[in-house]
């Protein structure tokens, strides 16, 4: 979904606002509000990739809990390293698989197929969104999210973009 599109700014946004609005009444449903919308809007680019979404705010949950609850700095820095390595990993997937295997192609003539791997929606932003928030758990400057409903949300709300 486009921001500047007509679906977007009269029927998303305002419906988001009105519910959030009128309809959520304390916060923990104003943040539930907040998190169906998001989800909803990174679906509309593919339904799909929410999954992939999800699985990232999951590895970035779980390696910050791993992270924080570490005492030893080579376990800290380990585990940073494997939750920062499968979110490239997976970057890396949706963003260079056709470019390498194209140039790969090129070079040897195989493969010969290429692959049309679609690229999702803000993956880039909610990918290093997540990778900060990891640092700042291993720097000790913030505390890992307890909640990852809460770390979802941090990492989806489509506002941001």
């Amino acid at each position: 979904m486009v921001f500047s599109s007509l679906l977007f700014i009269y029927l998303f946004l305002p419906l988001n606002l009105a519910v959030y609005l009128f309809f959520a009444k304390n916060m923990e449903q104003k943040n539930i509000v907040m998190l169906v919308f998001s989800l909803v809007f990174y679906a509309w680019g593919g339904p799909v990739y929410v999954l992939l979404l999800v699985s990232m705010a999951g590895i970035s949950w779980m390696g910050a809990l791993l992270i924080q609850k570490q005492g030893k700095p080579s376990a800290r820095k380990l585990w940073l390293f494997v939750t920062c390595g499968l979110m490239l990993l997976l970057l890396g997937i949706f963003k260079y698989t056709g470019f390498f295997l194209g140039t790969f192609h090129a070079l040897f003539g195989v493969p010969s197929v290429i692959p049309e791997i679609a690229l999702p929606i803000g993956i880039s932003f909610y990918t290093f969104q997540l990778l900060s928030y990891v640092t700042d758990v291993y720097r000790k400057e913030v505390r890992a999210q307890r909640r990852y409903r809460m770390l979802l949300l941090y990492a989806s709300l489509f506002h941001q973009c």
